[in-house]
């Protein structure tokens, strides 16, 4: 068995070819043992797998959104840097190649045809991933439901399909997928139809939702239907009840535990990756956000901490006082998703076996929010690729997001829906107010700060509540983009208040003092506190304060992020252009 399953997978390799529109296609194989046998199916399909993205790159998505600094601004956002020769990723085909050869191929009448459909409707799961994907990047792609040859080149050498085209084959895949995978997991590592579903929730909300918001597509009249099957979607899963929100660790530690556990909490968590430390493969959570040298030193930035509620349900902006309250002071009393997000409080980390305090440290975060949410609390794991914890890609949690979402935006959202969604998340954050009725006021600060063209409580409300709970989880950047709100991008680096400068300060009231502020010459290493960080704010360099010698704590002032409509999709890259100048450019290209 151990040999015939390694010549499986060396036939596989014949078969996964790569090819991009414009190159010439490679179709070698020797299918009998493949499409012939339940176990040949299942090999196959796992190469679909391929098409997730790494553990780095899902624990750091969100270095390109309005909520978090990061130490260098993004090429996307740097004028004239980002263009169609310098963008060159995204538009690979052999992906697509694999699939749709299986799918030609999966016809062999020995296999039991409800066995061919349950891996069709895995292998059309992936295609409407992988059109998802280039969708959301390039808007028009080719439509291709066939592995294409040499001779096909009114293909390869064809336009691009209008959006509203391939979406609607990519809605028909998922619902194929839906009605047809039969296999179970329980390992929430596999392709099941409770992930089609959810998915199908989460394509369905970004659809409708882009057609509303970008009125230039012509699109708008059709968004309804789009945020209706993302409803329907959200909904039957919620029917089912084979997933809840986890509150077993009670509402200080419930949400972190479902980005920390080695083992996927299995009853919130419904598609993700996981890593064994003994096969080496892990991810880098730790290194990321608690480095100042690897990775981008992403740090949350004031504007998004003062959008977490009061437990009482109550905005945080409306306390007087609010604007200059210190660190210690400001995270007092809040949604509890915020001690399991950043540092602060009573925060322990463990060092050579002792626990020891965590407080924000300088040495790594931007603003003096410090995120925690992916890491572990173990100094052992900064410094390198160590990590080993779970990584979710869908949870039931964001099932309830684009339930209530689809719901407020066709404007027919109720308080029983909302109770049942916003209201359940809320719950678990420890937050007592406001769980059972859809608001009826606008926050004025989150709705000036964040989304002045939105008028509706609900749907403002919604935002807010996504922003918090998929925090760091490969969705803001997106979610900025669907809603046509890309200029918040150029959102200000703004941290914590330092009431003044050249004066120590204790960030976690433990007693001891965790970061200096210097304005004017540096303190003499003789006269420097063991343990703390200096932070030079004098004028001319990254980081100052917005007062002068008090103020929020500001970060790459100097450094301007713009940002152009025409972002909103990417450059077809120029090399593919000049081999097929059908497939055209994207508007402002």
């Amino acid at each position: 068995m151990r040999n015939q399953n390694l010549w499986l997978f060396i036939a596989l390799l014949f078969i996964l070819g790569s090819c991009d529109l414009e190159e010439t296609p490679i179709a070698t194989s020797s299918k009998a043992d493949i499409f012939g046998t339940e176990a040949g199916l299942r090999l196959y399909s796992n190469s679909f797998y391929g098409q997730l993205p790494s553990g780095n790159a899902i624990v750091t998505e969100d270095y390109l959104s309005d909520v978090n600094a990061r130490s260098s601004r993004h090429i996307y956002l740097t004028e004239g840097a980002f263009n169609p020769a310098t963008s060159t990723a995204g538009w690979g085909w052999g992906t697509l190649r694999n699939i749709n050869y299986f799918l030609e191929n999966n016809i062999d009448p020995e296999v039991p045809e409800r066995v061919r459909q349950n891996f069709n409707g895995i292998a059309r799961f992936w295609r409407a991933w992988f059109y998802f994907e280039k969708v959301k990047q390039f808007g028009d792609v080719p439509w291709i439901d066939r592995p294409l040859d040499v001779g096909d080149t009114d293909e390869l050498f064809g336009p691009r399909d209008p959006r509203a085209a391939v979406m609607d084959n990519v809605l028909a895949d998922l619902n194929y997928a839906i009605e047809n995978i039969t296999d179970p997991d329980n390992s929430r590592t596999k392709v099941t139809r409770d992930v089609a579903l959810a998915f199908k929730s989460r394509v369905c909300l970004f659809e409708g939702t882009w057609r509303k918001y970008h009125t230039d597509l012509g699109l708008a009249n059709t968004a309804d239907a789009w945020l209706t099957e993302a409803a329907n979607a959200a909904q039957t899963l919620m029917d089912e009840n084979n997933f809840s929100i986890y509150t077993g660790a009670g509402t200080d530690m419930s949400y972190r535990a479902l980005f920390t556990s080695v083992s996927p909490v299995a009853s919130e968590i419904i598609f993700g990756r996981a890593w064994d430390a003994a096969f080496g493969q892990n991810h880098g959570a730790n290194w990321h956000y608690n480095s100042s040298t690897y990775g981008v030193q992403l740090s949350p930035v004031r504007q998004f901490i003062n959008t977490y509620l009061m437990l009482e349900g109550t905005p945080f902006t409306d306390l007087e006082g609010n604007e200059t309250m210190v660190f210690s002071e400001e995270v007092k009393d809040r949604d509890k998703r915020l001690q399991q997000s950043i540092r602060l409080g009573d925060y322990k980390r463990r060092s050579g076996g002792r626990e020891i305090p965590g407080p924000p440290d300088f040495g790594y975060t931007l603003t003096g929010y410090h995120p925690i949410k992916w890491s572990l609390d173990d100094e052992y794991y900064d410094g390198d690729t160590r990590n080993d914890n779970f990584i979710s890609l869908i949870r039931y949690a964001e099932v309830l997001l684009n339930y209530a979402e689809a719901k407020a935006e066709l404007g027919n959202i109720t308080d029983s829906d909302w109770a049942m969604t916003i209201g359940l998340l809320r719950a678990r954050a420890g937050i007592t107010g406001g769980l059972d009725a859809v608001p009826a006021e606008v926050d004025t600060y989150f709705q000036s700060t964040f989304f002045p063209g939105i008028s509706d409580p609900a749907i403002l409300e919604v935002r807010r509540e996504r922003a918090i709970e998929l925090y760091l989880e490969v969705s803001r950047h997106t979610d900025l983009r669907r809603w046509k709100a890309g200029e918040l991008m150029e959102m200000q680096y703004r941290g914590i208040w330092v009431p003044e400068v050249n004066q120590p300060m204790d960030l976690n009231e433990d007693g001891n003092y965790n970061v200096y502020f210097f304005y004017g010459d540096a303190p003499a290493s003789e006269d420097r506190i063991p343990g703390v960080s200096y932070m030079n704010v004098n004028p001319g360099g990254t980081r100052w304060l917005s007062e002068g010698t008090y103020g929020y704590v500001l970060w790459l002032e100097d450094q301007p992020r713009t940002w152009e409509d025409k972002l909103y999709l990417w450059p077809i890259p120029e090399h593919h252009r000049i081999l097929n100048p059908n497939l055209g450019q994207n508007p402002g290209w």
